[in-house]
């Protein structure tokens, strides 16, 4: 990429990472797209995407923390198992056209789900049982560290759709779960931090900000409604970009 195409990509990654930030995500399927786009060193899309992932997803949950949007009784059981297998999902090196076209599609579905959804205030959430949550910790860990992605791209429209938080409980539990697995799945593709461009701090420095504003937002002004139309948005664009990418 051409030093004069930096300021787009840097343009790119902050509108990213805010509208990613106000769901509780990290935004790494966001960076890879827009990293592809400007034609990035394939080698690089991988950390890169995660050591963004990690500034936008650590802001997320401190706001979404403060805001006392989040529950430790559902987010404990997933992190135990997905932490490990995030980083066991780092190590591996599989062949994208393997497993992009099917999570592809799981994304599709999932948005779809989560824009006919109508958001009921009134529910009482019901945490799912401990080994199930163990388990899809460690199915969704797995995932994050192999795609390099965070998890709750995936872990996000599950908890809502089985009704295991309410939605604004669910951004916050996400961002966290979001900052530790992307910070295991670098972990175990440490060597990779080689492929990191220069510019990698600018980068930071505007996913920082667009992440802080988005968070903010999304932890306490913006609407529920919006919030899950918004993240249906952001399903319907990691799943397209699983196609194109």
């Amino acid at each position: 990429m051409t030093p004069e195409l930096i300021p787009f990509l840097a343009v790119s990654i902050f509108v990213v990472a805010m509208m990613y930030a106000s769901v509780g995500h990290g935004g790494a399927s966001g960076y890879l797209a827009v990293m592809a786009l400007f034609s990035l060193a394939p080698e690089s899309l991988k950390p890169t995407a995660l050591m963004l992932n990690i500034v936008v997803a650590g802001v997320g949950s401190y706001l979404y923390l403060s805001a006392k949007q989040f529950s430790w009784k559902v987010f404990w059981p997933f992190v135990v198992t997905s932490i490990p297998a995030s980083f066991i999902g780092g190590t591996f090196h599989l062949p994208p056209e393997y497993y992009r076209p099917l999570l592809g599609l799981v994304l599709f579905y999932a948005a779809w789900r989560l824009f006919v959804r109508k958001d009921r205030q009134d529910f009482e959430p019901s945490a799912p049982a401990l080994p199930l949550a163990m388990l899809v910790g460690a199915v969704l860990g797995f995932a994050s560290g192999l795609i390099g992605v965070g998890g709750g791209i995936f872990l996000s429209p599950l908890m809502i759709l089985l009704g295991w938080a309410r939605v604004r409980e669910v951004s916050g539990i996400a961002a966290l779960f979001i900052l530790v697995n992307s910070i295991s799945g670098l972990l175990g593709h440490l060597s990779s931090l080689q492929h990191v461009p220069d510019y990698a701090p600018l980068l930071a420095g505007v996913a920082l900000l667009g992440g802080s504003i988005g968070a903010l937002c999304g932890s306490r002004h913006l609407p529920v409604k919006i919030i899950l139309q918004a993240m249906a948005g952001m399903l319907v664009m990691a799943g397209g970009k699983m196609f194109l990418i």
